[in-house]
């Protein structure tokens, strides 16, 4: 009858036929896929020819510093502009948005100059006022073309000639450019508190239309007063986050040891405290609702507020509290809700993390190796953050023909500015300019910048999920060998972790790759579908961002699966060395003849661990809100008072999460390594005289697997029907 119960053996994959022969993890062995090693180290060099090629077409100061109309840098030291480091627009009427003049796009002339306007002036005003005072000239020619003095030229031809602005606003300099100075008065916006000006053809102007010239730069500017805040908070308490780090470091070594002698007892301690910590939480969210329900003025909603550069304002209103103590109390009734339905599988959880335990006590130097992971990883981000930015600022400076007159055939057509003045074009289009439109090439090299910038991409994901996976491979054959020494700790090797990385370079450096390529394929593409949904977000075409939405969906499942899967194949190439595809198939058909482990393993485990690191951030989190608020009265003194308390509480938080899960990562590497070890034990071997079980009797006696009963046979069961 049992045996009819049974679900197919196709379904699950055929069992692995028993090889006598086998003691464990195969130390000599052959390299792997390759051909996508070679590809890879060819990948690799083309990477750093790629880098190669943008620094040397490449400048950063393109991106970083302003250009004006005639290619020059504002600031740059030894030219002309060395004390002039801010952009002046001409025109900024003319300018469409804020992103067009950032992207020095806007269709006016512009100039390097020492200082933003301070005053309204037009060319028209200044002329008038020249006759009696020639020191309203000295101010309106400095934001003039160089070399220009001439007062009296008329307006019109100033204006077609573009040798001086049409007008001046009071600006301040943002981003090293002349933005108009808004500031609202009693709900009006204004400009050196003016509503309305005249531009130099006496046509009557208003502020709103140099707000909708420079489309946000009102929230721009009160987003950089908040950013030079942050900066200000960072500066004067650097060093204690950097406590607030140190202290999460030694609470997560402390937890680890103490993992191995108390697992049950921590583990339960983590999960009630996590718990009561939520429950206070919560309380104390009702008790800040409750007070400010009765105060006047705080029933205000979020959006009536908008945004505000005073973060405070947000604390003051109830339905702020009433958000965090809802969301707490979700929070709350899920932990509760997933205890009580998957209580079993708690303890069997528990009870596999406190088998892990024991083996990180025999192989701690484990625990060290995510520093190697961040080192690889930073170099990496490093490498590509350059190589784009030199990509970006490839490319030499394009001049352009601009002209007042709407039908000149020149307009939009690339010139030279040094040989533009010998040119017919000014006869054909008089008041015709060649100004600097942006930076830019004919070549090859620049026609393909869009396509090296993907390509830049794609190999950056490709080496960070590579990165990752040569320390998956690692840590697994290093817990692996503990697992198959039979006896422990004597047949561990000296230096597993050294051990395992040395074999993963040597021999599987293509698996590893070929994993790693076809998550970043998957990536790059959900990337893409990210960009394109940006992009569509003000289309109204309903079906186009259905199926979008579903595109978006079916790829990140199926980043979530490819992840899974790459995962347990890199701790079968880790055991076997086998190729890649081989390996993943092996590793599939082992987790479906054991399909409970995604629920013991995968969701519990990992939602215990996910306890232990929310824990760590937890506690050290309310210390820190304790320290910066300054309630601590010991230390009261010597913290400094800050603008925002929230954003470095919210920095050690999250560094505290990080330094948590590197350390809980290796946790769960080992745990999942060691189930899929036993799940091999227990086919390979009968737990006779001939053929001994290689795990303990401890974590035998956790998934309750009889001693005796043969596994590699015919009639094998799942070791899902083991767990109960």
């Amino acid at each position: 009858m049992a045996r009819k119960s049974q679900v197919p053996s196709a379904y699950y994959g055929e069992p692995r036929k028993f090889d006598p022969t086998f003691r464990g993890p195969v130390y000599n062995r052959g390299c792997t896929d390759v051909l996508c090693c070679v590809l890879f180290i060819i990948v690799i060099l083309g990477y750093i020819a790629l880098g190669t090629v943008a620094w040397i077409h490449g400048d950063p100061r393109k991106v970083i510093y302003p250009t004006d109309s005639t290619g020059q840098f504002c600031g740059q030291k030894g030219t002309p502009n060395a004390k002039k480091a801010i952009l002046f627009y001409f025109n900024i009427l003319k300018c469409a948005s804020p992103a067009v003049m950032i992207n020095l796009q806007c269709p006016t002339t512009q100039m390097c100059v020492s200082k933003c306007p301070d005053r309204f002036a037009t060319y028209k005003d200044m002329q008038s006022h020249y006759r009696l005072n020639k020191s309203h000239w000295d101010y309106y020619k400095q934001f003039c073309k160089p070399g220009f003095n001439n007062p009296q030229k008329s307006v019109t031809q100033v204006l077609r000639d573009e040798d001086c602005p049409s007008m001046i606003v009071p600006s301040r300099p943002f981003l090293q450019r002349c933005f108009p100075d808004f500031i609202t008065r009693n709900g009006t916006l204004t400009v050196a508190n003016k509503t309305a000006f005249k531009d130099a053809l006496d046509t009557a102007r208003s502020v709103t239309e140099l707000r909708d010239a420079a489309n946000g730069i009102t929230s721009i500017h009160e987003a950089k007063e908040v950013g030079m805040k942050i900066v200000e908070d960072y500066a004067s308490c650097w060093y204690w986050i950097v406590i607030g780090l140190v202290i999460a470091l030694v609470i997560s070594l402390i937890f680890i040891l103490l993992l191995r002698f108390t697992a049950g007892f921590l583990l339960w301690f983590i999960i009630i405290a996590v718990i009561l910590l939520v429950a206070y939480g919560i309380w104390h969210c009702y008790w800040e609702f409750t007070v400010l329900r009765k105060t006047p003025g705080a029933d205000v909603t979020i959006s009536d507020i908008g945004f505000q550069t005073d973060l405070h304002v947000y604390l003051q209103l109830s339905q702020t509290w009433l958000v965090f103590m809802v969301t707490l109390g979700l929070t709350e009734v899920s932990i509760i809700l997933i205890l009580i339905f998957l209580r079993k599988r708690v303890r069997i959880a528990i009870a596999l993390l406190r088998e892990g335990s024991r083996a990180i006590s025999y192989i701690m130097s484990a625990l060290f190796y995510p520093i190697i992971t961040f080192v690889l990883l930073a170099v990496c981000i490093a490498y590509w953050a350059m190589t784009a930015l030199f990509l970006a600022s490839s490319g030499d400076a394009v001049y352009k023909v601009t002209s007042v007159h709407p039908n000149c055939k020149y307009a939009n057509q690339t010139c030279n500015p040094e040989s533009f003045n010998r040119t017919n074009i000014t006869k054909h289009c008089p008041g015709a300019q060649c100004l600097f439109a942006f930076y830019g090439g004919e070549s090859l090299y620049h026609r393909y910048i869009f396509i090296l910038q993907l390509c830049n991409l794609l190999v950056f994901l490709w080496l960070v999920n590579f990165t990752i996976a040569l320390g998956q491979c690692t840590i697994a054959g290093a817990f692996a060998s503990y697992y198959w020494a039979r006896r422990k700790p004597a047949d561990i090797p000296s230096c597993p972790v050294f051990s395992s990385f040395s074999r993963a370079i040597r021999y599987h450096t293509g698996s590893l790759a070929f994993g790693s390529l076809i998550l970043a394929v998957v990536q790059l593409i959900r990337i893409i579908l990210e960009y394109l949904d940006h992009k569509l977000k003000g289309a109204h075409n309903v079906f186009a961002r259905f199926l979008l939405c579903c595109l978006k969906c079916c790829f990140w499942c199926l980043e979530r699966f490819i992840r899974f899967m790459n995962r347990n194949a890199y701790i079968m190439i880790a055991i076997y060395g086998k190729n890649f595809c081989t390996s993943a198939r092996e590793a599939f058909y082992l987790l479906m003849r054991n399909v409970v482990r995604v629920a013991v393993l995968d969701k519990v485990t990992d939602f215990l661990l996910f306890l232990g690191k929310l824990l760590i951030a937890g506690s050290v989190g309310v210390i820190a809100f304790l320290l910066f608020t300054r309630k601590i009265p010991i230390i009261q003194e010597e913290v400094p008072v800050l603008n925002y308390y929230c954003v470095p509480l919210l920095t050690v938080i999250l560094g505290s999460y990080l330094i948590a899960h590197s350390f809980f990562s290796v946790y769960a590497m080992c745990v999942d390594t060691m189930f899929l070890c036993f799940s091999l034990d227990l086919e390979e071997n009968d737990g006779s005289a001939a053929r001994p079980f290689y795990t303990t009797s401890s974590l035998r006696k956790i998934l309750r697997r009889p001693r005796g009963k043969t596994a590699h046979r015919g009639n094998k069961q799942p070791l899902s029907c083991c767990i109960q």
